[in-house]
C-alpha cells in the first residue's frame, strides 16, 4: 500500500513528471463480465471515467446499466462535498448485499475519496468487502489490480501525484461532445479546497498531444470539445516552454472543430490576451464559467482567492465587453466560516451588479485536511441555509430574465440527446450553454441547427425546430 501522509501533496517533489503511453491487451477471461460503473462529481471525474471504461474494455469487459447484472463494480467517487461521501457508502451498502447472492462480484472504489486517508482506514477497517481501492494518481492501475486480484483487500493509492499519460483510449460518452483534459492537478490552495490534495499539483499536458487528440475528435465527427482542468488559465505555467492557455486555444481553434469550451476558470490567472483569443475566434463559444466564492473582501482572503471583489466586477465587465453575447456564469458558497451578515450581503452585491446567467451556489463543507475546516465556526446551519435560500431566489430571478430576452429569438443549438421525461422532445444548448427543449426526429441528434424559442423558464428554454 503506497500511501505516506497525505499532506505529502503539498510538496513539489524532486520527481520529475513523465509522459507515459499506457493499454492494455484483451484478455479472453473476462469476455462475457459485465462492469458496472458509477460516477460522482465534477467534469473531470466523468472524464475520468471515460478513462476506465476504455481500459476495462481494453480487457474484455461490457458495459451494464444494471447493477444486478455486473461482475465488477466501479464507484468513482467526489470529495469536494460531504454529501458525497454519503451517497457513496449508502451505494456500498447496496454493493455489499449484491455481494452476498454474488460472492465472485469484484467492488471497487477510485476516484478523489479515495485519496482521502480517513477514508482509505475507513473501507480498511470498516468494509472489507471493497476488493479494490485506487486513487486519481493511478487511474491506469485498475486493470492491472483487477488482474492480480484475490480475496484479499487490494489497495494501491499514490499521496504524490503521477505521471501524464497519453493516447488513451477513452470510451466517451458522447459521439459529438468530448472532454480534452489540458493539465492535471491544482497550485492554488484555497483554503476550502481538497483539490490539491486529491489530484496533486499541477502537471500540464504538452500542447502538441492536445492538438493531437483535438485533431483526433475533429476527423470523427465531433462537434464540441471542452478543454477540461481544475484551472484552465494557469494551462502551460509549469511547462516553462513559452505558451500558456492563450496559445493553446488560439492553437485549438484554428483545427476547425466547430464548437470549443473550456473550464474552469480562476479569475487570478485570467488575462486580456486570453479575453482577445475568445472574442476573435467564432468556434470559440461565448460562454465562462468564471467563480466567485464570495463577494466579501474578508472572506476572499480567509479563501486564499487573490483577488478582491471589486477586482472580480473589473474582469466580469471587461469580459462582457469584449466577446460578444457572452454568458457568465459561477460558483458561490455561502456560510464560509463565521461569515457574518454583513460578509453575505456583499455578496449579494457583487450578484445584483453581475447578474450572473446562473450560479452553482453550495452551503460551505468542511474537508478534512484543508486550513479552513480548522477554523472554528459560529454561525448557525439555519442560518446558513435561510442565506443559501434568499441567495437562490435571486440568482433564479437573473436566470429567469437572461432567459426571457432570447423569447422569439432564433439560437443555434447542438443536439445532444432526447429528453428523458418527454421522448418526444429532444435537446441541446445553445452557444451561451442554455439547455434548449423542443420536438424533433431522433436523426438530428449530432447536428447544429437553428432553434426559436418559444418559452423561457429559469433553468432551460423551450422551443422550436426552424
Amino acid at each position: 500500500m503506497h500511501y505516506p501522509d497525505l499532506k505529502m501533496a503539498r510538496i513539489r517533489t524532486d520527481k520529475k513528471v513523465e509522459i507515459k503511453n499506457v493499454s492494455y491487451d484483451f484478455d479472453p477471461s473476462f469476455q462475457g463480465k459485465k462492469y458496472f460503473l458509477k460516477t460522482y462529481g465534477c467534469q473531470m471525474n466523468l472524464h475520468d471515467s471515460e478513462e476506465i471504461r476504455g481500459y476495462l474494455e481494453q480487457l474484455g469487459y461490457t458495459k451494464t446499466n444494471e447493477l444486478s447484472e455486473s461482475d465488477l463494480v466501479v464507484l468513482n467517487t467526489c470529495a469536494i462535498r460531504e454529501n458525497a461521501h454519503d451517497k457513496v457508502f449508502g451505494y456500498l451498502g447496496r454493493c455489499k448485499h449484491l455481494k452476498r447472492e454474488k460472492p465472485d462480484l469484484i467492488i471497487a472504489l477510485g476516484g478523489c475519496m479515495a485519496q482521502e486517508e480517513n477514508v482509505v482506514t475507513e473501507i480498511k477497517n470498516k468494509h472489507p468487502y471493497v476488493d479494490i481501492v485506487f486513487g486519481t494518481h493511478n487511474i491506469s492501475d485498475l486493470p492491472k489490480l483487477i488482474l492480480e486480484h484475490t480475496e484479499k483487500q487490494n489497495i494501491e493509492v499514490y499521496s504524490i501525484e503521477g505521471d501524464v499519460y497519453e493516447n488513451i483510449k477513452y470510451s466517451r460518452d458522447s459521439k459529438y461532445c468530448a472532454w480534452v483534459n489540458i493539465m492535471y492537478g491544482c497550485d492554488k490552495f484555497c483554503t476550502y479546497c481538497i483539490v490539491p490534495f486529491t489530484r496533486g499539483r499541477q502537471r500540464s499536458r504538452l500542447m502538441e498531444n492536445i492538438l493531437e487528440e483535438v485533431s483526433g475528435l475533429k476527423n470523427k465527427g465531433y462537434q464540441e470539445i471542452t478543454l477540461l482542468g481544475q484551472n484552465v488559465n494557469a494551462y502551460g505555467k509549469d511547462l516553462n516552454l513559452g505558451y500558456d492557455f492563450k496559445d493553446l486555444l488560439e492553437s485549438v481553434a484554428k483545427i476547425g472543430i466547430p464548437r470549443i469550451r473550456f473550464v474552469t476558470s480562476h479569475p487570478w490567472d485570467f488575462t486580456d490576451e486570453m479575453i482577445d483569443v475568445i472574442g476573435k475566434y467564432r468556434n470559440i463559444m461565448p460562454y465562462v464559467h468564471l467563480p466567485l466564492q464570495s463577494g466579501s473582501n474578508r472572506i476572499l482572503k480567509l479563501m486564499g482567492r487573490r483577488y478582491t471583489k471589486e477586482e472580480y466586477i473589473t474582469l466580469f465587465k471587461k469580459i462582457k465587453e469584449s466577446i460578444p453575447n457572452v454568458s457568465i456564469t459561477t460558483d458561490i458558497i455561502v456560510g464560509f466560516p463565521n461569515e457574518t451578515e454583513s460578509d453575505f450581503l456583499d455578496t449579494l452585491e457583487v450578484v445584483n451588479t453581475c447578474k450572473f446567467d446562473s450560479a452553482f451556489t453550495f452551503i460551505y463543507s468542511p474537508r478534512e485536511g484543508t486550513p479552513a475546516s480548522k477554523i472554528e465556526d459560529s454561525v448557525s446551519l439555519e442560518e446558513k441555509e435561510e442565506r443559501l435560500q434568499r441567495l437562490n431566489q435571486l440568482v433564479n430571478q437573473y436566470s429567469l430574465e437572461h432567459n426571457q430576452e432570447l423569447e422569439g429569438k432564433i439560437v443555434s443549438v447542438l443536439v445532444i440527446g432526447i429528453n428523458e421525461k418527454d421522448h418526444n422532445k429532444i435537446y441541446g444548448y445553445t452557444e451561451n450553454m442554455k439547455l434548449v427543449n423542443f420536438f424533433g426526429e431522433e436523426d438530428l441528434i449530432g447536428q447544429i441547427i437553428d432553434v426559436k424559442i418559444t418559452v423561457a423558464k429559469s433553468f432551460s428554454l423551450d422551443g422550436e425546430a426552424i
